[in-house]
Formats: C-alpha cells, sequence, structure tokens
C-alpha cells in the first residue's frame, strides 16, 4: 500500500473504530443468542440437571460439584455478555478518543491507539466476569439457583432488589453522576455497574 494510501485510510480512522467495534458487539449478542437458544433444549424437560452455557447441549445433574470445564464455560459466557453489553456505553469515548489520537499524530505527539483505552476498558469487565462466575458457583452451591440460572429463593431474590435499590438512593452513585457528565471523563465504573445490576436482578428475580 502506497504512502498516500495508508494516509487516506487512518484519516478515516474513527469510522475503522467505529467499525471495529460494531462488529464486537454483533459478534458478542450473536453468541449470546445462541447460548440462549442451546439452553432452551426445546423444551425438553430438564428436572434433576443443569445446563452448562457451551452452545453443545451440555448438562450435569444438579447435585454434581462443578468442574474446571464447566467453570471455563460460564466465564466466557459472563466475559462475553459484559463485552456486548458494555462496549456501546463506552464507544463514544473510544470514538472521541481516537479523534484525538489523529490530531496528537499531526502534530507528531505521542499518543497511545485507542486499543489501548478499549482493552484496558473491556479487560476490567473481563475481571469482573471472573468475581461473577465465582459467585454464580458459591451462589448455586447454596441452592439459591435453579438449573435454568433463576432464583430458587425468595428471599435471595428480595434482598438483590433491595441491595439494587438502595444503591441508587447511596452517595456514590451521585458522586458517579458528577464525574460522567462530560464526554472526556474516565468511564463512571459504578454507574456500570448499576446498570448490570439492575440486568442480574431481573435475571435471578424468582419465576
Amino acid at each position: 500500500m502506497s504512502d498516500a494510501a495508508l494516509a487516506a485510510v487512518l484519516k478515516r480512522d474513527r469510522a475503522i473504530v467505529a467499525a471495529c467495534l460494531v462488529v464486537l458487539i454483533l459478534l458478542a449478542w450473536a453468541y449470546i443468542v445462541w447460548l440462549a437458544d442451546d439452553m432452551e433444549m426445546g423444551g425438553m424437560d430438564m428436572t434433576g440437571f443443569r445446563m452448562i452455557p457451551a452452545g453443545k447441549g451440555l448438562m450435569m445433574p444438579v447435585d454434581a460439584p462443578w468442574h474446571t470445564i464447566e467453570f471455563a464455560f460460564v466465564f466466557v459466557m459472563w466475559a462475553v455478555m459484559m463485552v456486548g453489553m458494555m462496549t456501546p456505553s463506552v464507544a463514544p469515548l473510544i470514538l472521541l478518543y481516537a479523534r484525538v489520537g489523529r490530531q496528537a499524530a499531526a502534530l507528531h505527539q505521542p499518543f497511545a491507539t485507542s486499543a489501548f483505552l478499549a482493552g484496558g476498558y473491556l479487560s476490567a469487565w473481563i475481571v469482573f466476569s471472573f468475581a461473577a462466575t465465582i459467585a454464580q458457583w458459591a451462589v448455586e452451591r447454596q441452592g439459591w439457583l435453579t438449573p435454568a440460572m433463576s432464583s430458587e429463593s425468595n428471599t435471595f431474590g428480595g434482598l438483590t432488589l433491595i441491595a439494587a435499590g438502595l444503591f441508587q438512593w447511596t452517595p456514590l452513585k451521585d458522586a458517579c453522576l458528577r464525574q460522567c457528565q462530560t464526554r472526556v471523563s474516565v468511564p463512571c465504573w459504578a454507574i456500570r455497574a448499576s446498570s448490570f445490576c439492575q440486568w442480574v436482578v431481573a435475571f435471578a428475580s424468582p419465576t
């Protein structure tokens, strides 16, 4: 590729970054939809078994302990789900960062690529996914989750709802809102966690 052609491509860096983000989001949600369809099992009676989110119809007896492969599949499910849910929220910041980076490059100033920003943001949620996997294992071990991964305990579901509601009234929530009022501010982890918590409440509420 000639220098002129390369320069023309680099001028469209924001479009390239946006396209990469869209592809990433679509792939993540395609994986989640595939898992959800697999875990439906065509209405099959799953009494006494729990599904493993592997996309292969894998099942284990409810009372069987988790194996390494099951932990890995659950972790991947959480990680991909976090990527699909959280990438849209950080996309405007990444695009803004890409534009600032292009301006810095034009002035021959050192500036980290937007891939570092996106990678750091998503890495933080992948670490969270590992913690969520451990939490799911602990909750399931206590018998608070059904094989379909919904809440088995009215108490557990109620306490989760109360905790999510109380967080909305804490000073931490207000502090995060103040930090997130400008586009150039660092992404607000607590607000993202709050949004995710609300999703978990809907996911884990008793049926």
